[in-house]
Parts: structure tokens; sequence; C-alpha cells
């Protein structure tokens, strides 16, 4: 691990951490920092009229991308979109309802995977990419930009049931009765997921995140096979096009043997950690090897007070001297009043 002071040559707080290096500040972000806890967002939002509308234009999206920037100063911006832009524009029916989520026609069988395109739809992804090149240009040049995609077993989760749901047992179950088909799928949105990645560098992303939000559903055979093997190729894959890309993946709920094992095969830049990880044990394991993100527990944030300060310190003191990107252990909750991250960031950046 590279020394304070050592800090990549004027490169961004959040691009020297995923670099190796320790920065004098230590960078932060939050997982859905844009979204229904601002104001601001949720006058887009209603402006935009729908959701995807607010993911597919421009002007929609680089506005929600900016607002937290704006407000809170943060160390990265993401792009505001959303993990089934990537089923959507391969020709998956897609439509998000209110207070339930997203609903999509389930693709279950190799037939119905013969349906859809091979590659994304330009119509759809173009509009994307669009929002990354004009994101990068408002932002600051201290302010990371971090573009993002699903990871395919997540991915493949929702394109299975057609939704979420509590444990992902569609997509389980398939894998088990039809392999060929669900490997199939999952081939489909590695290679799909990677240009779609790749296009977002091109655009101006200064790195990206691939979130494995159900990962930890899964055997550790399973996750070898249906997240382990599957990131790696994406990372090979988005690297041969841009050189030294740098990649977070967060597989939520992951092991720590299952962590290392990831870090391990893909070499990540930076690993993502949930609230329930085990701080200490995971930067004995891994702080040599890549930055490590995370992993306030969203509700921290809303209880406020001494119970965030406390769990900020904790947090702090376990990562001290460590590549380190602050951030919550997933994304943050609608109800979280907006003085509590107002506080959370002073505290942050006090310390």
């Amino acid at each position: 691990m590279k020394e304070p002071g050592d800090n990549g040559m004027g490169l961004p707080i959040m691009l020297q951490a995923l670099d190796g290096h320790v920065p004098k500040r230590t960078p932060i972000w939050m997982m859905r920092q844009a979204g229904r806890y601002l104001p601001e967002y949720r006058a887009v939002r209603e402006k935009a009229g729908d959701f995807l509308s607010l993911c597919y234009t421009p002007d929609h999206a680089v506005e929600v991308t900016l607002q937290p920037i704006r407000r809170f100063g943060f160390d990265a911006a993401i792009l505001f979109s959303d993990i089934l832009v990537v089923p959507h524009a391969l020709g998956c029916s897609l439509t998000f309802e209110a207070g339930e989520g997203p609903r999509l026609v389930p693709v279950t069988n190799a037939a119905e995977l013969a349906a859809l395109r091979e590659e994304l739809d330009p119509g759809k992804i173009d509009r994307v990419f669009e929002a990354v090149a004009r994101i990068r240009a408002e932002l600051p040049r201290e302010t990371a930009l971090l573009g993002f995609c699903g990871a395919p077993w997540t991915v493949a989760t929702y394109m299975v049931a057609g939704r979420g749901t509590p444990d992902q047992a569609p997509a389980r179950l398939v894998s088990f009765i039809d392999p060929a088909f669900f490997a199939a799928l999952i081939d489909r949105l590695v290679e799909t997921s990677a240009r779609y990645l790749i296009g977002q560098f091109r655009a101006g992303a200064d790195a990206v995140q691939i979130f494995d939000s159900w990962a930890g559903v899964l055997d550790p055979e399973a996750f070898r096979r249906w997240t382990i093997d599957p990131i790696r190729r994406i990372v090979a894959a988005v690297r041969a096009e841009v050189p030294g890309a740098r990649i977070i993946a967060f597989p939520k709920g992951a092991t720590l043997s299952g962590l290392t094992e990831l870090v391990q095969a893909t070499g990540v830049n930076g690993v993502g950690l949930d609230w329930t990880a085990d701080r200490r044990a995971t930067r004995y394991a891994l702080g040599g090897k890549c930055a490590l993100q995370g992993n306030l527990d969203p509700l921290a944030l809303i209880a406020g007070g001494k119970a965030l300060d406390g769990a900020i310190d904790a947090l702090m003191e376990d990562f001290h001297g460590a590549a380190h990107i602050f951030n919550l252990g997933h994304g943050i909750r609608p109800e979280t009043p907006i003085a509590h991250v107002e506080r959370m960031i002073a505290r942050v950046r006090g310390s």
C-alpha cells in the first residue's frame, strides 16, 4: 500500500484510493446518492413522468447526477441510471410500478433468450453515453465520475423472475434445472455489460462499479460460477479495450472467503463491503490488495446523533491508514434526513 502524500500525481482522491494510494483525506460518496431523499430529485422525477424517461433523457439524468454534488460536495458522482437498462436495451419489456419495483416479461428458456437482441439497442444506450459525457464536462475536476452496471447474476435474477424476489429462488432453480440456458443468459450479459461499461469509459467515466446485489444468496460453488467468473470476464474484456480501467465490485452479502477469491480472480481495484462485513478481518485479508469501500449501515445514517457518530468513528478507526473509500453498506434509504448526511460528511472529513 502506498503512503499518504504519494497521491498519484494530483488525481482526484477517489481515484488515488482505487490506485492503491492512501489519500490525505478519505474520499466519500454514497450509493443511491441521487435519489428520493432529496427534494430536488423528486421534482425532476415528477417532471420526467416515469422512471425510464428519467434514465434515458440526458437532461434529466445529468441534473439528478449533479444534484448531490452541488448540495454535499461528494468526492465522486455516480451516473444516474438503473441496472436493468441492459436487459431493456436487449429487448426485454420493462416497467417500474410505483411502490413495487421493476417488472419485466420473464426470460426462462433458450427460445425466449434467442428472441432478444444480440447487442444493446443504440437508440437507448447512446442516450446514457451522452449523459456520461455531459456529466463529466460539468463536474469539478477533483470529482470523479463513476459509471456502473449490474453484475450478470443479479441482472439475470430479475430477468428470470420478472421482478425482485426475497431469495431469488426462480433464478437459482432455473440454474439447476436448465444450466445450459442459464449459462447462455449469463454469457449474453457478460458480453453486453462489458460493452456497456466500455462505452461509459469512452464517454468520460473515470471508474465503474459492478453491482452484484444478490451475490449473498449463492452457495460457495455457485458464487464462483455465477458471480466471480462473470465479473472476471467483464473486467478482462473492459481492460482489453480500456487499459488500466478502474473497476469496483460490490458483491453484497459475500463472505470474506468469497471476497478474497473474487479480488484474486478478477483483479478489481476496489471491493464494496456491506454493513455486515467484518472490517478488521477484511482489512487484514485484502487491505494490501485493493481499495476497501464502505460500509456504514444505512440505518445508522437514519438514526443520526451519537449512534451515527459512534458508527462513523469505529469505521474510520478500523480503516485508518488503508486505501479506503467511505460509503454506506448499501444504498441510502428514501427516509434518511438530509441533516444526517451533512453530519456524516462533516465527521468523515474532520477525522
